[in-house]
C-alpha cells in the first residue's frame, strides 16, 4: 500500500527540466513539515512530500512497521506517478528511510538530502525505549509526549508559531501510526556500510543545537559520504527546515543546483 500522496504537482515528472524533489517526514509529523520547501522548489520543479503509512492523511496500519516498508510504500507511490528518477530527502526518521530507499533503489536517486538524521542501527537500550514509547503512546495517546519533547524538537527560542505548528502535528498524529513506526525503527538496520557507497551527491544538514542528533553526528555521516556537503544551520534545534527555513532553502538549493 503506497502512502497517500498530499502534495505534488500536476506536472509530469520531468516537465520542467529538473528532477523531481521528494521529501520525507520524520516522527511523529507529516508532510505538512515541508511547508516551507514546497512553497521554495514547487514552482521551479515537481515536489512530492507524502504522508507515510500511520501518519496525517495516510492509513493508520497498527502493530510494527519496519523502515523497509516505508521505502517500499515510496517506490510504489513514484511507480503510480511515474517519478522515475529524483532527489531525496528526509529528516530524522525521514532520513532513515532515505537511507533505507537508497539501499533498495539506488538507481532511481540522483541525490540525497540527510537532515538531522543518524545511520547506526538502534542499540540495545534505544529498543527498550522505542517498545517502552510504543507502549506509551498506545495508552495515553500523544499530547504527553508532545509537551515533553516539543523543546528538543525545536530549540526553546523557536517561533512561536513554529513551535505552535510542531506541536500540532504531534498531537493530531495517530498513536497506534506512531507506535508501528517506533517498533519497526527499533530494528533498523546499520546504514553506515550503505552511507559509505553513496556514489550520487548528497548533502547532510543538522541545526547546530540539535539534541536528539548532535552535530556530531552529521559530522561522522559527512565524513561518511564520498564528495558530500555538510551544512549546520545556526539557531535550531532537530527541525532546522521549520526554524530557519530561509538558511535550509538556501543550502537546499545551492544543493540542487549541483545535483542539476
Amino acid at each position: 500500500m503506497a502512502p497517500y500522496l498530499v502534495h505534488s504537482d500536476k506536472r509530469p515528472a520531468q516537465s520542467s527540466g529538473l528532477l523531481p524533489l521528494v521529501l520525507i517526514h520524520g516522527h511523529p509529523f507529516d508532510h505538512t513539515m515541508w511547508a516551507p520547501q514546497i512553497a521554495a522548489f514547487s514552482p521551479e520543479r515537481r515536489v512530492i512530500a507524502p504522508d507515510l503509512r500511520g501518519y496525517g492523511r495516510s492509513p493508520v496500519v497498527p502493530g510494527l512497521t519496519p523502515l523497509s516498508v516505508f521505502a517500499q510504500d515510496i517506490a510504489e507511490l513514484l511507480d503510480e506517478l511515474g517519478v522515475d528518477r529524483f532527489v531525496l530527502g528526509g529528516l530524522s526518521m525521514g532520513g532513515q528511510i532515505v537511507m533505507e530507499c537508497y539501499r533498495g533503489f539506488p538507481d532511481r536517486i540522483a541525490g540525497l538530502v540527510l537532515a538531522d538524521t543518524f545511520p547506526e542501527a538502534e542499540t540495545p537500550e534505544g529498543v527498550r525505549s522505542r517498545e517502552a514509547m510504543a507502549e506509551r503512546l498506545l495508552r495515553e495517546g500523544m499530547r504527553g509526549y508532545a509537551d515533553e519533547v516539543l523543546y528538543k524538537m525545536v530549540a526553546p527560542y523557536a517561533d512561536p508559531e513554529v513551535a505552535a505548528q510542531v506541536h500540532r502535528m504531534m498531537t493530531t498524529t495517530s498513536p497506534e501510526g506512531a507506535a508501528a513506526a517506533l517498533r519497526g525503527r527499533a530494528q533498523r538496520p546499520d546504514y553506515r556500510g550503505v552511507l559509505r557507497g553513496v556514489t550520487v551527491p548528497a548533502l547532510v544538514v543538522v541545526g547546530e543545537d540539535d539534541e536528539f542528533t548532535p552535530v556530531a553526528d552529521a559530522r561522522a555521516m559527512h565524513k561518511a559520504l564520498p564528495g558530500s556537503t555538510l551544512r549546520v544551520i545556526t539557531g535550531a534545534a532537530h527541525m532546522p527546515n521549520l526554524e530557519r527555513a530561509e538558511e535550509f532553502n538556501a543550502a537546499l538549493g545551492e544543493f540542487l543546483r549541483k545535483v542539476a
